[in-house]
Formats: C-alpha cells, sequence, structure tokens
C-alpha cells in the first residue's frame, strides 16, 4: 500500500457517511485487505472525474456489498440452452433461499433490488395476490400480443407462458419461423417465497440485441394486461386467445395510449402513428 491509498482512506474518513460504514469497512479491510487496497485505487481515480460524475454512492454499495452475508449464488447449477437462455433456472440457482427464509419479506424484497440493479436485466418483486391473478389469467390466456413503440410507430411481440416463465419473440419471427421462433426475452417468476413471505421474485434474461429499456416496457405491459381490475383491458387477452378472428391489432396501441405506457415509453414522440 503506498501513500495514494492511505491519502485515498484520510479522505474518505472525512466523508460524512463513514461513519455508517466504518464497522464494514473495517471488516473488509481485514477480510480482503487487497479488495480493500483497490477500492481505495479506485477512490483516488474517482477524485479526479467533475463533480456531476461522482461514483461515491458506488464506491460504497461496492463496501456495503462485499461486507454483507453472500445471499446469491450466481450460476451455481442452471444450464444454459442453445439460445443462450438458461434451461431450469430455479431460484436456488440465483438465490440462496435457506438464508433469506430468516428474512422478511422487506428485507428480500430490499435485497433482491439492490443486487438486481447493479445488472443489466429486467427484475421485479409481485405481490402474492398480484401474482395469483396474473397466474390464473395465464392458465386461460397463455399468450398475448404486446407492442413497443418505436420512432415510426410500434412494433409487435408475441409473449407466451411455458410454466412460470413468459417468453417473448418478435411478431415477424413467429410469422417466419413458426413454432422454431427463438426466445428473445424469457421472465422468469418464482413463486418458491409465496406462501411464507408473501411475495413472488422475476427476473430476466434477453438475447444481445435486445435492450433493457424494451424488456422493461413489455414486463411492464405484462402487468397492465394481465395484473388490471378493468375488464375491457383484460378482454383483449381473452379475445387474442379464444377469438383470435376478433382481434385487432389496434386495441392493444390503443390500450397502451389510453394507459399513458405509449407516450411514457416514447418520450417526446407524437403517438399517434401505428
Amino acid at each position: 500500500a503506498g501513500a495514494g491509498s492511505g491519502s485515498g482512506e484520510a479522505a474518505l474518513e472525512e466523508n460524512p457517511y463513514y461513519g455508517k460504514y466504518r464497522h464494514k469497512i473495517q471488516e473488509l479491510r481485514r477480510s480482503s485487505p487487497d479488495v480493500f487496497e483497490s477500492r481505495m485505487e479506485k477512490r483516488s481515480e474517482v477524485k479526479k472525474q467533475p463533480v456531476g460524475h461522482s461514483k461515491q454512492g458506488e464506491f460504497i454499495r461496492c463496501m456495503e456489498e462485499k461486507a454483507r452475508p453472500i445471499f446469491f449464488a450466481e450460476g451455481l447449477g442452471s444450464k444454459t440452452s442453445k439460445g443462450g437462455f438458461t434451461k431450469d433456472k430455479t431460484l436456488d440457482s440465483i438465490l440462496n433461499v435457506e438464508m433469506v427464509k430468516e428474512k422478511s419479506a422487506e428485507e428480500i424484497t430490499q435485497i433482491w433490488n439492490q443486487y438486481f440493479s447493479a445488472k443489466d436485466t429486467v427484475y421485479a418483486v409481485i405481490p402474492a395476490d398480484r401474482f395469483d391473478l396474473i397466474w390464473k389469467r395465464a392458465q386461460n390466456c397463455p399468450s398475448f400480443l404486446y407492442a413497443l413503440p418505436r420512432k415510426e410507430g410500434y412494433e409487435f411481440f408475441v409473449g407466451q407462458w411455458s410454466g412460470t416463465e413468459l417468453h417473448f419473440t418478435s411478431l415477424i419471427n413467429v410469422q417466419t419461423q413458426g413454432e422454431t421462433a427463438p426466445s428473445q426475452l424469457v421472465l422468469y417468476h418464482y413463486p418458491d417465497l409465496q406462501k411464507e413471505k408473501g411475495i413472488v421474485l422475476m427476473t430476466a434474461e434477453m438475447d444481445s440485441k435486445f435492450v433493457v429499456h424494451d424488456a422493461q416496457c413489455l414486463a411492464n405491459q405484462v402487468q397492465l394486461f394481465y395484473a388490471t381490475d378493468r375488464s375491457e383491458t383484460y378482454g383483449l387477452v381473452e379475445t387474442f386467445n379464444h377469438r383470435s378472428s376478433e382481434f385487432k391489432y389496434m386495441s392493444v396501441i390503443a390500450e397502451l395510449e389510453q394507459s399513458g405506457l405509449g407516450r411514457e415509453l416514447r418520450p417526446g414522440q407524437v403517438s399517434d402513428k401505428s
């Protein structure tokens, strides 16, 4: 450790948040001195950045994450399928379920959200009663047509439930490749803690060309169409599944515009094109 890390540490102690994290920082220094030194070196680099781009909050979070118990077991026991998505992606392959069983629903929610906020993916914690409604409807209506706002209008995606996984692929892929059309996004829902904690955990995987903003848009639409109290909105899902000849693509767009999702997801765009 050179003078650089020492001066970085002195600057850290001047930070008003240091007292809150002092114990964890000292614990990290004892248990992983190499990690601590590398963090301090990074801090001296951060000092040179413009104020508006400070990563101090990220630094503190890294400290906290390194010092806290390991709740996540990344990739253990999971198998990647041909399309790059994890086959049989269990909650145990992501989370140390036994360890979090001692936590409250609020604590698990915080752990889940904090962990995935640092990752380039979509995630959520869904209340048990809302998931019950979504799940019941998914049994009756396992597929639906979703629309992503684009500059020139909308691009349609088909969402198909397979167990608690929800697979998305573009309509153009379905039309050209049929049942062999590859998934572009998969939402994984985990009811493992539903009875005990009253929450269902969700996360996602997407192919390399899919962007998180679009994945979030589709995840929001699942809530809009499957968890709605508005019978006309869920009626579109029923029509798509059971009376397909009556289904109108424009009805999905109209619902998105009415809900505000269309305008919200396409800021600065005039939402009147189809």
